[in-house]
């Protein structure tokens, strides 16, 4: 007897997850080749531009035998089941900045942007949530389609700003060591941060000549190149100024 799995291409019903398209890059358990695949297929089967939406999984469950639980309990599209998974969109971005495709990664973030589904009288309408807050899910399906729910959902929120400060931007800090590894859009050409770190401040600019996704070529400290191309944040509150070059 042939068993079949959720997220198999056997399956008439959930034949792709993104969860474990995405993990498969931000773990690095996944081959090298295949995650460049499972990333083509998240994008292919589960990012709806037309309603800004990255879907947990699809088709959604409804009447196959399959039986993953409370998520079958959903209406198709709604929720797990088929929706926006807002922590799980967040998730299929971070996965694409491990792979360096910083034009998607930009996109997408964008594009689940709550902003984004309100820009116009009948978007909001159809959205029917707060613009200003990330939702906890988009439904993908049917007459509910692009309607958020769930809203003021810190855990997607605080994923959000994670992943569009370190992984986009690039700003990390680790035992307190500063550095920056930006994943952004070639056409992005500098953008600025200003962080502080007790009583100290730290000016950041980043320039990108070269029109690059990833990759800094020079790092400087007021004026001082860092061949290490990170430093040690110091408690003596001065203002430093940070040049980053791509």
């Amino acid at each position: 007897m042939m068993e079949i799995y959720c997220g198999s291409i056997e399956n008439d019903e959930c034949r792709i997850d993104s969860i474990s398209q995405s993990w498969a890059c931000i773990s690095n358990a996944g081959d090298n080749d295949k995650k460049y695949i499972s990333m083509n297929s998240l994008e292919t089967h589960l990012v709806d531009k037309e309603n800004g939406i990255i879907k947990l999984l699809d088709p959604p469950f409804n009447k196959s035998k399959l039986n993953p639980g409370y998520v079958k309990s959903y209406l198709p599209g709604v929720r797990e089941n088929g929706g926006q998974y807002t922590h799980a969109a967040i998730w299929a971005i971070l996965a694409e900045t491990t792979l360096g495709f910083g034009d998607k990664a930009v996109e997408y973030y964008k594009m689940i942007n709550p902003i984004e589904h309100s820009k116009t009288k009948e978007e909001a309408i159809k959205y029917k949530a707060e613009p200003y807050v990330i939702p906890g899910d988009v439904y993908g399906a049917n007459n509910l389609k692009g309607q958020g729910g769930w809203t003021w959902y810190t855990g997607s929120s605080s994923w959000y700003y994670k992943v569009g400060i370190e992984n986009i931007l690039g700003l990390k800090i680790e035992r307190k060591m500063l550095k920056i590894e930006p994943c952004i859009s070639k056409d992005w050409e500098e953008y600025s941060i200003r962080y502080k770190y007790k009583t100290t401040i730290y000016n950041i600019k980043v320039k990108n000549p070269n029109h690059k996704n990833t990759g800094i070529e020079t790092f400087k400290l007021n004026g001082n190149e860092i061949q290490e191309k990170q430093i040690k944040l110091q408690d003596d509150g001065k203002i430093n100024e940070i040049e980053v070059i791509m």
